[in-house]
């Protein structure tokens, strides 16, 4: 497989919960209490974008599971894709008396100190989506990440037969995300579809990029036969404009079609699937999210542990150097799949 970049560039707290997780049942209920104590509080939570469909729908939920779950939230920041933004929202959240804090930082390697700050204070913090890469957290709620690389190279590799040409646009490569869904593609095609050539394209998680970077390789390797997308919610409306632009926007039974495979779960994705404009995507649980980045929120508040293995809820609980991770479900969808009652994407309005 032949990889190229042709568009831009390619404590204690922390011993603390590995102590405490190791006398915990593993299965998503509490056992016993954190050096903190039980107790309660209110709980603030800031929302790292808007200009994301996949966002928004997670914004959506919050309200809903904060009275499902009984959880004294604060009205929630909005930090803009900004990771300065997200500290200020996070001084202004403890100003308001936050006992815990949400957030999920879009940059996962500039918020350590941030976190330090807030376990200093004894302030636990729930990350959603978004694994820091150091900086103690009481808990991580996302999906394996690696696994949607992995999903999505197998589906394009089995639908080009092992060869061709395939784009990926990637998110941002100072998120975890962006790296962890990067890597395992660009692994995956080396060692199972090595004739197949990968061309990859950092979009920062930006649409206007994702469109200009798309409708470059598109002209330049006209024989690109497959697309995966790092995420629908920025990613999916750009790439089907250039798509249609160049003529391609065809259903799978037509030779000229392009083979997309997205990430989300978003409603417009699987209305697309079902037109037979992308193919499949993996649905990422924003109803999942919202509701157990507030459980845990709640949880710590109430001096709850938890320890590595499976859960209660159909996820299994990772060791972090820095935490621990619960790792949400996320389901390929297909045209087999897409209408699907269970999935999140078609319950929201």
């Amino acid at each position: 497989m032949n990889t190229r970049i042709p568009i831009g560039l390619a404590a204690g707290v922390v011993a603390a919960l590995a102590l405490a997780a190791c006398g915990s049942t593993g299965t998503g209920t509490d056992a016993g209490t954190t050096a903190g104590g039980g107790g309660g509080g209110k709980i603030g939570i800031d929302h790292p974008r808007a200009d994301s469909d996949f966002w928004n729908s997670y914004i959506k939920y919050v309200p809903e599971q904060a009275k499902a779950l009984g959880v004294d939230l604060l009205p929630a920041t909005n930090s803009q894709n900004d990771v300065q933004k997200l500290v200020a929202n996070t001084n202004a959240l403890v100003g308001q008396g936050a006992k815990a804090i949400v957030m999920a930082p879009q940059d996962t390697g500039a918020i350590a100190n941030t976190l330090e700050q807030l376990a200093n204070k004894k302030i636990p913090v729930v990350s959603v989506d978004t694994r820091p890469d150091k900086g103690p957290v009481y808990m991580v709620v996302r999906a394996d990440n690696r696994a949607y690389g992995e999903k999505a190279c197998e589906f394009l590799g089995d639908k080009l037969g092992g060869k061709g040409e395939v784009v990926q646009l990637m998110g941002s490569l100072s998120s975890v995300n962006g790296r962890d869904r990067a890597e395992a593609f660009r692994d995956c095609m080396k060692s199972k579809f090595s004739g197949i050539t990968v061309y990859e394209a950092p979009t920062e998680w930006d649409g206007g990029k994702a469109a200009s970077m798309l409708q470059t390789l598109l002209q330049q390797h006209p024989g690109i036969k497959g697309v995966y997308m790092h995420a629908g919610g920025v990613h999916l409306a750009p790439t089907l404009q250039v798509l249609k632009s160049k003529n391609l926007l065809v259903p799978p039974t037509d030779p000229k079609h392009v083979f997309v495979v997205s990430n989300d779960g978003i409603p417009q994705e699987l209305a697309a699937i079902r037109d037979g404009q992308i193919d499949a995507t993996v649905s990422q649980p924003a109803d999942l999210y919202a509701k157990y980045a507030l459980y845990y929120a709640k949880a710590a508040l109430e001096g709850k542990t938890f320890q590595p293995g499976p859960t209660d809820h159909d996820s299994t609980i990772i060791q972090l150097p820095n935490g621990l991770e619960d790792q949400l479900p996320a389901p390929l969808v297909t045209k087999d799949n897409v209408d699907d009652k269970a999935l999140w994407g078609n319950q929201i309005k």
